[in-house]
Protein backbone atom coordinates (compact mmCIF):
# COMPACT_ATOMS: atom_id res chain seq x y z
CA UNK A 1 0.00 0.00 0.00
CA UNK A 2 1.32 3.12 -0.91
CA UNK A 3 1.80 6.33 1.13
CA UNK A 4 -0.66 9.49 -0.12
CA UNK A 5 0.76 12.97 0.48
CA UNK A 6 -1.26 16.00 0.70
CA UNK A 7 -0.08 19.65 0.19
CA UNK A 8 -1.85 22.69 -0.66
CA UNK A 9 -0.81 25.85 -3.11
CA UNK A 10 -1.90 28.87 -4.52
CA UNK A 11 -1.04 27.50 -8.20
CA UNK A 12 -0.75 23.58 -9.76
CA UNK A 13 0.86 23.71 -12.85
CA UNK A 14 1.16 20.48 -15.03
CA UNK A 15 3.46 20.12 -17.56
CA UNK A 16 6.87 21.47 -16.97
CA UNK A 17 7.90 22.62 -20.45
CA UNK A 18 8.89 26.29 -21.61
CA UNK A 19 5.22 27.30 -20.99
CA UNK A 20 4.68 25.76 -17.50
CA UNK A 21 7.64 26.84 -16.41
CA UNK A 22 6.54 30.64 -17.15
CA UNK A 23 3.47 29.94 -15.83
CA UNK A 24 5.12 29.04 -12.62
CA UNK A 25 7.81 32.24 -13.07
CA UNK A 26 5.03 34.70 -13.55
CA UNK A 27 2.74 32.73 -9.77
CA UNK A 28 5.96 33.08 -7.84
CA UNK A 29 7.01 36.70 -8.87
CA UNK A 30 3.54 37.50 -7.37
CA UNK A 31 3.99 35.83 -4.33
CA UNK A 32 2.33 32.92 -4.81
CA UNK A 33 3.29 29.30 -4.10
CA UNK A 34 3.61 27.44 -6.95
CA UNK A 35 3.88 23.27 -7.17
CA UNK A 36 4.92 22.35 -10.76
CA UNK A 37 3.79 18.77 -11.84
CA UNK A 38 6.28 16.82 -14.90
CA UNK A 39 6.36 13.27 -15.86
CA UNK A 40 9.15 13.50 -18.27
CA UNK A 41 12.35 16.12 -18.29
CA UNK A 42 11.71 19.67 -16.91
CA UNK A 43 12.39 21.78 -20.00
CA UNK A 44 9.44 19.61 -22.17
CA UNK A 45 9.11 18.92 -25.62
CA UNK A 46 10.79 22.56 -26.75
CA UNK A 47 14.36 21.22 -24.97
CA UNK A 48 14.37 17.95 -25.67
CA UNK A 49 13.27 16.95 -29.37
CA UNK A 50 11.64 20.21 -30.71
CA UNK A 51 13.01 23.54 -30.78
CA UNK A 52 16.68 23.55 -29.83
CA UNK A 53 17.58 20.09 -31.39
CA UNK A 54 16.11 20.50 -34.52
CA UNK A 55 17.68 24.30 -34.29
CA UNK A 56 20.92 23.09 -33.58
CA UNK A 57 20.63 20.35 -36.72
CA UNK A 58 19.67 23.24 -39.02
CA UNK A 59 22.71 25.71 -38.44
CA UNK A 60 25.02 23.94 -39.45
CA UNK A 61 23.33 23.00 -42.94
CA UNK A 62 22.44 26.77 -43.39
CA UNK A 63 25.67 28.38 -42.70
CA UNK A 64 27.57 25.98 -44.78
CA UNK A 65 24.52 26.97 -47.49
CA UNK A 66 24.75 30.83 -46.69
CA UNK A 67 29.29 29.99 -47.06
CA UNK A 68 28.24 28.25 -50.14
CA UNK A 69 26.94 31.38 -51.94
CA UNK A 70 29.87 33.92 -50.64
CA UNK A 71 32.50 34.92 -53.16
CA UNK A 72 36.50 33.71 -52.05
CA UNK A 73 34.31 31.36 -49.49
CA UNK A 74 32.00 28.96 -51.68
CA UNK A 75 35.03 26.72 -52.90
CA UNK A 76 35.56 25.95 -49.17
CA UNK A 77 33.15 24.52 -48.11
CA UNK A 78 32.29 22.52 -51.04
CA UNK A 79 32.80 19.02 -48.52
CA UNK A 80 29.98 17.19 -46.71
CA UNK A 81 29.06 18.64 -43.05
CA UNK A 82 30.93 16.52 -40.72
CA UNK A 83 27.94 14.24 -39.33
CA UNK A 84 29.03 13.12 -36.12
CA UNK A 85 30.22 16.92 -35.31
CA UNK A 86 26.23 17.91 -35.67
CA UNK A 87 24.93 15.13 -34.02
CA UNK A 88 27.36 15.71 -30.99
CA UNK A 89 26.18 19.60 -31.36
CA UNK A 90 22.63 18.67 -31.02
CA UNK A 91 23.27 16.93 -28.18
CA UNK A 92 25.21 19.67 -26.01
CA UNK A 93 22.04 21.89 -26.72
CA UNK A 94 20.06 19.54 -25.31
CA UNK A 95 21.82 18.78 -22.50
CA UNK A 96 22.47 15.41 -23.05
CA UNK A 97 18.70 14.61 -22.13
CA UNK A 98 18.92 15.72 -18.75
CA UNK A 99 17.46 18.16 -16.71
CA UNK A 100 19.46 19.10 -14.01
CA UNK A 101 20.14 22.91 -14.95
CA UNK A 102 16.24 23.59 -15.71
CA UNK A 103 15.24 21.77 -11.93
CA UNK A 104 18.14 24.03 -10.40
CA UNK A 105 16.35 27.44 -12.15
CA UNK A 106 12.84 26.39 -10.77
CA UNK A 107 14.42 26.01 -7.63
CA UNK A 108 15.89 29.31 -7.90
CA UNK A 109 12.31 30.68 -8.29
CA UNK A 110 10.99 28.81 -5.54
CA UNK A 111 8.70 26.79 -7.22
CA UNK A 112 8.34 22.72 -5.96
CA UNK A 113 9.06 19.70 -8.27
CA UNK A 114 6.60 16.88 -8.12
CA UNK A 115 7.86 13.90 -10.53
CA UNK A 116 4.95 11.75 -11.75
CA UNK A 117 1.85 11.20 -13.64
CA UNK A 118 -0.66 14.16 -12.96
CA UNK A 119 -3.97 13.72 -13.19
CA UNK A 120 -7.27 16.06 -12.19
CA UNK A 121 -9.13 14.60 -9.40
CA UNK A 122 -11.88 16.79 -9.25
CA UNK A 123 -12.00 20.85 -9.29
CA UNK A 124 -8.49 22.31 -8.06
CA UNK A 125 -7.12 19.23 -7.14
CA UNK A 126 -4.33 17.24 -8.60
CA UNK A 127 -2.87 13.70 -7.96
CA UNK A 128 0.74 12.63 -9.02
CA UNK A 129 1.80 9.25 -8.75
CA UNK A 130 5.60 9.34 -8.59
CA UNK A 131 8.44 6.98 -10.30
CA UNK A 132 8.11 5.30 -6.73
CA UNK A 133 4.26 4.58 -6.94
CA UNK A 134 3.84 7.32 -3.97
CA UNK A 135 0.93 9.54 -4.49
CA UNK A 136 0.76 13.26 -3.91
CA UNK A 137 -2.56 15.15 -3.63
CA UNK A 138 -2.19 18.90 -4.39
CA UNK A 139 -4.41 21.08 -3.79
CA UNK A 140 -4.93 24.93 -4.96
CA UNK A 141 -6.41 27.32 -3.94
CA UNK A 142 -6.40 29.81 -6.98
CA UNK A 143 -5.33 28.17 -9.90
CA UNK A 144 -4.56 24.95 -12.10
CA UNK A 145 -2.81 25.51 -15.28
CA UNK A 146 -2.37 22.88 -17.74
CA UNK A 147 0.42 22.96 -19.40
CA UNK A 148 0.86 19.29 -21.18
CA UNK A 149 1.78 20.75 -24.42
CA UNK A 150 0.82 18.14 -27.33
CA UNK A 151 2.40 15.12 -29.17
CA UNK A 152 2.90 13.79 -32.65
CA UNK A 153 -0.63 12.72 -34.38
CA UNK A 154 0.12 9.50 -36.74
CA UNK A 155 -2.44 8.53 -39.28
CA UNK A 156 -4.11 5.05 -38.73
CA UNK A 157 -2.69 2.73 -41.48
CA UNK A 158 -3.27 -0.53 -40.38
CA UNK A 159 0.64 -1.69 -39.05
CA UNK A 160 2.29 1.50 -38.65
CA UNK A 161 2.82 0.51 -35.14
CA UNK A 162 5.01 -2.49 -35.59
CA UNK A 163 7.27 -0.55 -38.50
CA UNK A 164 8.52 1.49 -35.78
CA UNK A 165 7.94 4.71 -37.70
CA UNK A 166 10.07 8.03 -36.75
CA UNK A 167 7.94 11.08 -35.24
CA UNK A 168 9.41 14.45 -34.67
CA UNK A 169 10.97 13.34 -31.44
CA UNK A 170 12.83 10.51 -33.09
CA UNK A 171 13.60 12.81 -36.50
CA UNK A 172 15.69 15.15 -33.67
CA UNK A 173 16.91 12.57 -31.70
CA UNK A 174 18.59 10.03 -33.63
CA UNK A 175 21.97 9.21 -33.27
CA UNK A 176 23.13 8.00 -36.59
CA UNK A 177 21.86 9.32 -40.26
CA UNK A 178 19.68 6.82 -42.46
CA UNK A 179 20.83 5.98 -45.44
CA UNK A 180 17.47 6.65 -47.33
CA UNK A 181 14.45 8.73 -45.07
CA UNK A 182 10.95 8.87 -46.36
CA UNK A 183 9.00 12.25 -44.77
CA UNK A 184 5.89 12.11 -45.11
CA UNK A 185 3.89 15.50 -44.74
CA UNK A 186 4.97 19.11 -45.80
CA UNK A 187 4.21 21.10 -42.85
CA UNK A 188 7.16 22.69 -40.78
CA UNK A 189 8.81 19.77 -39.35
CA UNK A 190 8.33 17.61 -42.66
CA UNK A 191 10.38 20.73 -44.57
CA UNK A 192 12.90 21.63 -41.62
CA UNK A 193 13.96 17.59 -41.53
CA UNK A 194 14.12 16.70 -44.82
CA UNK A 195 16.42 19.88 -45.15
CA UNK A 196 18.10 18.34 -41.97
CA UNK A 197 18.89 14.68 -43.13
CA UNK A 198 19.08 15.51 -46.62
CA UNK A 199 22.03 17.47 -45.87
CA UNK A 200 23.58 15.27 -43.65
CA UNK A 201 23.67 12.37 -45.96
CA UNK A 202 20.34 10.83 -46.28
CA UNK A 203 18.49 9.96 -49.23
CA UNK A 204 15.40 11.82 -48.55
CA UNK A 205 11.77 11.41 -49.94
CA UNK A 206 8.60 13.49 -49.46
CA UNK A 207 5.09 12.95 -49.84
CA UNK A 208 3.04 15.26 -49.32
CA UNK A 209 -0.77 14.97 -49.29
CA UNK A 210 -2.00 18.56 -50.61
CA UNK A 211 -0.45 20.59 -53.54
CA UNK A 212 2.41 21.90 -52.26
CA UNK A 213 4.86 22.41 -49.17
CA UNK A 214 3.62 24.91 -45.51
CA UNK A 215 -0.04 24.90 -47.07
CA UNK A 216 -0.41 27.64 -44.24
CA UNK A 217 1.58 30.26 -45.43
CA UNK A 218 1.77 32.27 -49.04
CA UNK A 219 2.02 29.69 -52.04
CA UNK A 220 5.55 31.06 -52.81
CA UNK A 221 7.16 30.13 -49.55
CA UNK A 222 6.12 26.54 -50.33
CA UNK A 223 7.30 26.80 -54.01
CA UNK A 224 10.40 28.41 -53.18
CA UNK A 225 10.94 26.07 -50.55
CA UNK A 226 10.23 23.27 -52.62
CA UNK A 227 12.48 24.00 -55.68
CA UNK A 228 15.79 24.48 -53.07
CA UNK A 229 15.02 20.67 -51.25
CA UNK A 230 14.77 19.53 -55.10
CA UNK A 231 17.88 21.04 -56.21
CA UNK A 232 19.66 19.68 -52.97
CA UNK A 233 18.53 15.68 -53.74
CA UNK A 234 15.25 15.64 -52.55
CA UNK A 235 12.92 13.91 -53.72
CA UNK A 236 9.31 15.81 -53.57
CA UNK A 237 5.97 14.46 -54.29
CA UNK A 238 3.23 16.07 -53.89
CA UNK A 239 -0.71 15.04 -54.19
CA UNK A 240 0.71 11.79 -52.58
CA UNK A 241 -1.86 9.49 -50.86
CA UNK A 242 0.04 6.61 -48.33
CA UNK A 243 -1.64 3.17 -49.23
CA UNK A 244 0.34 0.87 -46.95
CA UNK A 245 3.48 1.06 -44.35
CA UNK A 246 5.57 -1.98 -44.05
CA UNK A 247 8.80 -2.67 -42.30
CA UNK A 248 10.84 -5.77 -43.34
CA UNK A 249 14.27 -6.39 -41.15
CA UNK A 250 15.24 -2.80 -41.51
CA UNK A 251 13.85 -1.74 -45.02
CA UNK A 252 10.44 -0.31 -44.73
CA UNK A 253 8.45 -0.18 -47.81
CA UNK A 254 6.13 2.78 -48.75
CA UNK A 255 2.61 2.02 -51.14
CA UNK A 256 2.05 5.01 -52.59
CA UNK A 257 -0.69 5.18 -56.04
CA UNK A 258 0.63 1.64 -56.58
CA UNK A 259 4.49 2.95 -56.76
CA UNK A 260 7.01 0.97 -53.67
CA UNK A 261 9.34 3.25 -52.12
CA UNK A 262 11.84 1.98 -49.58
CA UNK A 263 13.97 3.47 -47.17
CA UNK A 264 16.07 2.95 -43.80
CA UNK A 265 13.53 4.73 -42.04
CA UNK A 266 10.26 6.90 -42.12
CA UNK A 267 9.23 9.83 -40.35
CA UNK A 268 5.33 10.83 -40.19
CA UNK A 269 5.42 14.53 -39.70
CA UNK A 270 1.54 14.76 -40.22
CA UNK A 271 0.04 16.75 -37.38
CA UNK A 272 -0.18 17.46 -33.91
CA UNK A 273 -2.42 16.35 -30.97
CA UNK A 274 -3.53 17.29 -27.65
CA UNK A 275 -1.86 15.20 -24.60
CA UNK A 276 -5.43 16.18 -22.61
CA UNK A 277 -6.06 11.74 -22.69
CA UNK A 278 -4.85 10.85 -19.22
CA UNK A 279 -5.32 13.92 -17.18
CA UNK A 280 -8.50 13.19 -15.65
CA UNK A 281 -11.00 15.58 -17.70
CA UNK A 282 -13.68 13.44 -17.19
CA UNK A 283 -13.30 14.24 -13.55
CA UNK A 284 -14.18 17.99 -14.37
CA UNK A 285 -17.06 16.80 -17.23
CA UNK A 286 -14.35 17.09 -19.96
CA UNK A 287 -13.86 14.88 -23.12
CA UNK A 288 -10.50 13.29 -22.47
CA UNK A 289 -7.76 13.92 -25.31
CA UNK A 290 -9.52 17.07 -26.42
CA UNK A 291 -8.20 20.64 -26.91
CA UNK A 292 -8.99 23.16 -24.35
CA UNK A 293 -10.69 25.89 -25.28
CA UNK A 294 -10.17 29.12 -23.52
CA UNK A 295 -10.98 33.37 -23.50
CA UNK A 296 -8.09 35.50 -23.91
CA UNK A 297 -6.97 35.02 -20.55
CA UNK A 298 -6.10 31.68 -20.73
CA UNK A 299 -9.09 30.29 -18.70
CA UNK A 300 -11.07 27.51 -19.61
CA UNK A 301 -14.80 28.22 -20.10
CA UNK A 302 -17.40 27.17 -16.88
CA UNK A 303 -14.48 26.35 -14.86
CA UNK A 304 -12.57 29.41 -13.29
CA UNK A 305 -9.82 27.77 -11.61
CA UNK A 306 -8.63 25.94 -14.69
CA UNK A 307 -6.31 27.42 -17.28
CA UNK A 308 -5.45 25.55 -20.06
CA UNK A 309 -1.81 27.31 -21.55
CA UNK A 310 0.17 26.56 -25.03
CA UNK A 311 -0.42 24.01 -27.46
CA UNK A 312 -3.07 22.33 -25.54
CA UNK A 313 -5.56 25.45 -26.42
CA UNK A 314 -4.70 24.58 -29.92
CA UNK A 315 -4.20 29.37 -30.30
CA UNK A 316 -1.76 28.78 -31.97
CA UNK A 317 1.20 25.90 -31.91
CA UNK A 318 4.43 27.53 -31.52
CA UNK A 319 6.78 27.87 -28.09
CA UNK A 320 7.11 31.50 -28.22
CA UNK A 321 3.37 31.90 -28.40
CA UNK A 322 3.01 29.82 -25.63
CA UNK A 323 5.19 31.26 -23.33
CA UNK A 324 3.17 34.59 -24.40
CA UNK A 325 0.38 33.45 -23.31
CA UNK A 326 2.16 31.93 -20.03
CA UNK A 327 3.11 35.50 -19.09
CA UNK A 328 -0.97 36.13 -19.82
CA UNK A 329 -1.97 33.49 -17.87
CA UNK A 330 0.53 34.08 -15.22
CA UNK A 331 -0.48 37.88 -15.13
CA UNK A 332 -4.09 37.39 -14.61
CA UNK A 333 -4.06 34.44 -12.55
CA UNK A 334 -1.91 36.87 -10.05
CA UNK A 335 -4.55 39.62 -10.28
CA UNK A 336 -7.50 37.42 -9.32
CA UNK A 337 -5.86 36.01 -7.01
CA UNK A 338 -5.16 39.05 -5.33
CA UNK A 339 -8.87 40.87 -6.64
CA UNK A 340 -7.15 43.05 -8.58
CA UNK A 341 -9.08 44.07 -11.33
CA UNK A 342 -7.60 42.50 -15.04
CA UNK A 343 -8.13 45.83 -16.52
CA UNK A 344 -5.51 47.94 -13.78
CA UNK A 345 -2.76 44.96 -15.40
CA UNK A 346 -0.06 47.10 -17.47
CA UNK A 347 -0.07 46.92 -21.27
CA UNK A 348 -2.83 44.62 -21.85
CA UNK A 349 -1.05 42.08 -19.68
CA UNK A 350 -4.26 40.04 -18.98
CA UNK A 351 -5.11 38.96 -22.76
CA UNK A 352 -3.32 37.39 -25.18
CA UNK A 353 -4.44 39.45 -28.26
CA UNK A 354 -1.36 38.55 -30.28
CA UNK A 355 -3.08 35.33 -30.80
CA UNK A 356 -5.29 36.52 -32.89
CA UNK A 357 -3.84 38.36 -35.71
CA UNK A 358 0.24 38.76 -34.75
CA UNK A 359 0.57 35.35 -34.73
CA UNK A 360 4.87 35.34 -36.12
CA UNK A 361 6.82 31.92 -37.68
CA UNK A 362 10.00 31.12 -38.83
CA UNK A 363 10.94 27.89 -40.48
CA UNK A 364 14.57 27.23 -40.62
CA UNK A 365 14.59 25.65 -44.13
CA UNK A 366 16.90 26.79 -47.06
CA UNK A 367 15.74 29.38 -47.61
CA UNK A 368 14.31 30.32 -44.46
CA UNK A 369 10.53 31.24 -44.80
CA UNK A 370 8.80 33.66 -41.93
CA UNK A 371 5.75 34.78 -41.61
CA UNK A 372 3.63 37.12 -38.98
CA UNK A 373 -0.22 37.84 -39.13
CA UNK A 374 -2.71 36.74 -41.97
CA UNK A 375 -2.21 35.42 -45.50
CA UNK A 376 -3.59 37.36 -48.28
CA UNK A 377 -6.10 34.47 -48.12
CA UNK A 378 -6.92 34.46 -44.83
CA UNK A 379 -7.18 38.32 -44.34
CA UNK A 380 -9.59 38.15 -47.21
CA UNK A 381 -11.15 35.72 -45.60
CA UNK A 382 -11.59 37.66 -42.75
CA UNK A 383 -13.44 40.14 -44.63
CA UNK A 384 -10.93 42.79 -44.92
CA UNK A 385 -10.61 44.83 -47.70
CA UNK A 386 -6.62 44.36 -48.37
CA UNK A 387 -4.08 44.36 -50.77
CA UNK A 388 -0.87 42.10 -51.12
CA UNK A 389 2.11 43.69 -53.09
CA UNK A 390 4.99 41.99 -54.02
CA UNK A 391 9.38 42.33 -53.72
CA UNK A 392 11.61 39.92 -55.60
CA UNK A 393 14.21 39.98 -52.71
CA UNK A 394 17.46 40.22 -55.09
CA UNK A 395 16.32 43.36 -56.12
CA UNK A 396 17.20 44.81 -53.11
CA UNK A 397 21.03 45.59 -52.80
CA UNK A 398 22.04 43.79 -49.15
CA UNK A 399 20.48 40.46 -50.54
CA UNK A 400 23.40 40.52 -53.51
CA UNK A 401 25.81 41.10 -50.77
CA UNK A 402 24.66 38.38 -48.77
CA UNK A 403 24.74 35.95 -51.00
CA UNK A 404 25.33 35.54 -55.01
CA UNK A 405 22.31 34.50 -56.54
CA UNK A 406 20.08 35.42 -53.82
CA UNK A 407 16.88 33.94 -54.02
CA UNK A 408 13.65 35.55 -52.32
CA UNK A 409 10.04 37.25 -52.09
CA UNK A 410 8.42 39.78 -49.67
CA UNK A 411 4.58 40.23 -49.67
CA UNK A 412 3.36 42.71 -47.60
CA UNK A 413 -1.00 42.31 -46.96
CA UNK A 414 -2.21 45.84 -46.30
CA UNK A 415 -5.86 46.67 -45.25
CA UNK A 416 -6.75 49.43 -47.69
CA UNK A 417 -9.15 50.88 -45.38
CA UNK A 418 -6.95 50.87 -42.32
CA UNK A 419 -4.42 51.38 -44.18
CA UNK A 420 -2.20 48.99 -41.83
CA UNK A 421 -0.88 45.64 -42.25
CA UNK A 422 -2.49 42.77 -41.99
CA UNK A 423 0.32 40.19 -42.34
CA UNK A 424 3.73 39.59 -43.70
CA UNK A 425 5.66 36.89 -45.51
CA UNK A 426 9.43 36.76 -46.43
CA UNK A 427 11.01 33.99 -47.74
CA UNK A 428 14.90 33.79 -48.55
CA UNK A 429 18.30 33.63 -46.92
CA UNK A 430 18.39 34.90 -43.47
CA UNK A 431 15.02 36.42 -43.48
CA UNK A 432 14.39 34.77 -39.71
CA UNK A 433 16.13 37.85 -38.30
CA UNK A 434 13.82 40.34 -40.65
CA UNK A 435 10.44 39.37 -39.27
CA UNK A 436 10.38 40.78 -35.68
CA UNK A 437 9.88 44.03 -37.80
CA UNK A 438 7.21 43.01 -39.62
CA UNK A 439 5.82 41.56 -36.09
CA UNK A 440 6.00 45.36 -34.77
CA UNK A 441 4.35 46.79 -37.79
CA UNK A 442 1.23 43.97 -37.54
CA UNK A 443 1.02 43.92 -33.63
CA UNK A 444 1.73 47.45 -33.20
CA UNK A 445 -1.16 48.20 -36.22
CA UNK A 446 1.22 50.86 -37.67
CA UNK A 447 -0.11 53.15 -40.05
CA UNK A 448 1.91 53.09 -43.54
CA UNK A 449 1.92 56.59 -43.11
CA UNK A 450 4.24 56.24 -40.49
CA UNK A 451 5.86 53.12 -41.90
CA UNK A 452 7.72 55.59 -44.60
CA UNK A 453 9.76 57.38 -41.73
CA UNK A 454 10.87 53.96 -40.42
CA UNK A 455 14.20 54.22 -42.72
CA UNK A 456 15.93 51.05 -43.27
CA UNK A 457 19.61 50.72 -42.98
CA UNK A 458 21.57 50.84 -46.08
CA UNK A 459 22.70 48.05 -47.61
CA UNK A 460 20.69 45.77 -45.60
CA UNK A 461 18.10 43.16 -46.70
CA UNK A 462 15.82 45.30 -44.39
CA UNK A 463 15.81 47.61 -47.21
CA UNK A 464 12.54 45.14 -48.14
CA UNK A 465 10.63 47.44 -46.34
CA UNK A 466 11.63 50.49 -48.00
CA UNK A 467 10.41 48.32 -51.48
CA UNK A 468 7.32 47.19 -50.47
CA UNK A 469 5.88 50.41 -49.43
CA UNK A 470 6.86 51.89 -52.64
CA UNK A 471 4.91 48.80 -54.16
CA UNK A 472 2.36 49.69 -52.59
CA UNK A 473 2.33 53.13 -53.34
CA UNK A 474 2.56 52.74 -56.91
CA UNK A 475 0.41 49.71 -57.05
Amino acid sequence: MTETETNAYDVVVLGAGPVGENVADRARAAGLTTAVVESELVGGECSYWACMPSKALLRPVIARADARRVPGLSQSVRGPLDAAAVLAHRDYYTSHWKDDGQVGWLDSIGADLYRGHGRLAGPRTVTVTGPDGAEHVLTARHAVAVCTGSRASLPKLPGLHEVRPWTSREATSSRSVPGRLIVVGGGVVATEMATVWQALGSQVTMLVRGKGLLPRMEPFAGELIAEALTEAGTDVRTGTSVESVTREGIVVSVTDKGDRIEADEILFATGRAPRTDDIGLETIGMEPGSWLPVDDSLRVAGHDWLYAVGDVNQRALLTHQGKYQARVAGAAIAARATGESLLAQPWGAHAATADHAAVPQVVFTDPEAAAVGLSLAEAEQAGHRVKAVDVDLSTVAGAGLYADGYKGRARMVVDVEAEILRGVTLVGPGVGELIHSATIAVAGEVPVSRLWHAVPSYPTISEVWLRLLEAYRDA
